[in-house]
């Protein structure tokens, strides 16, 4: 599935006006020109649309593209191409600058047929050799998000306990692994702390009070798995903000995931994926005037 290089094109010869506009646009070469016409000629094929994309006549399809995950359940989007250019730049500028990470939810759920439309915002990311190999896992409700809080939690009330312990610490940290001394100097406490007030006043501070939560990862046989699964979270991080919906990327929840596949086995992914983003989701209890500074950058050039 992930790296399958099988033709699905498929050309109508009667509908081919011979413009050739397909043929650069493919990246296997998969496509050529015989007598005049747009035929195949290779025998691997990325799948990716291109071809059918470029055609103005209609005359080419690929079986692989599912057309359903174009397809919107809560608003409705043009299926033209917008030519390079042609966006306003200024309102995407100001779409990316204002959405920003929300630790303030309404009790308020969040549609299914809105969770299923931000994955398929979420997939029209680029991916590695087009592998579209990433998976997204979602835990619809309050109730399945404090279940999967509750995991969380005691993976790192484990680590607290093992934290506490100096000599374990510094015994690791004589044999050059110093990873458990550097979480108790770090995060420790918070998780004391924040294990505390969850007892004593039900406040979350792991998941902010969100009411859902996407888990986006990707098979581990993929070109570029991270990268995939993080370009695709970025989308889905946009799509939200302009459909009226508040995100938090959670870093602590990943952590726990990489360091114990229980978590992994209990919202259901295999062995064989790795999650990469945990997005907290709901309606926004918060709002501000302006958008927010960034620090400064290192910027470089490499003349040649």
């Amino acid at each position: 599935m992930n790296k399958d290089r099988t033709v699905t094109t498929v050309i109508d010869s009667d509908k081919c006006i011979g413009c050739g506009l397909c043929i650069p646009v493919c990246p296997k070469e998969t496509i050529g020109f015989v007598e005049g016409k747009a035929c195949i000629i290779g025998e691997e094929s990325l799948n990716c649309g291109h071809c059918a994309a470029a055609c103005p006549e209609g005359a080419i399809t690929v079986d692989m593209v599912d057309p359903l995950l174009a397809q919107f359940r809560t608003f409705t989007v043009q299926d033209r191409w917008l030519a390079h250019g042609a966006f306003d730049t200024p309102s995407l500028v100001n779409l990316m600058q204002s959405r920003r990470s929300c630790r303030n939810f309404l009790d308020k759920s969040v549609e299914r047929n809105v969770m299923e439309d931000l994955v398929k915002i979420g997939i029209t990311a680029p991916s590695g050799s087009n592998c579209q190999s990433w998976s997204f896992t979602i835990l619809p409700d309050r109730k399945s998000v404090k279940a999967l809080a509750r995991q969380v939690g005691a993976f790192f009330q484990k680590t607290n306990r093992m934290a506490a312990k100096w000599w374990l610490r510094n015994m690791l940290k004589l044999f050059n692994k110093p990873a458990l001394a550097d979480y108790y100097a770090d995060r420790y406490q918070t998780v004391v702390e924040a294990y505390e007030r969850w007892e004593k006043e039900g406040k979350d501070l792991l998941f902010h009070g969100a009411t859902a939560i996407i888990v986006v990862g990707s098979h581990d046989d993929a070109s570029c798995p991270a990268e995939d699964a993080l370009l695709a979270t970025q989308n889905i991080l946009l799509g939200a903000h302009a459909m009226g919906l508040g995100t938090c990327l959670i870093g602590y929840v990943i952590e726990a995931m990489k360091r114990d596949k229980s978590i992994n086995r209990f919202i259901g992914l295999p062995d064989d994926e790795t999650p990469y983003a945990v997005i907290a989701l709901g309606y926004p209890d918060e709002q501000y005037d302006k958008v927010a500074g960034r620090k400064s950058v290192i910027l470089r050039y490499a003349d040649g």
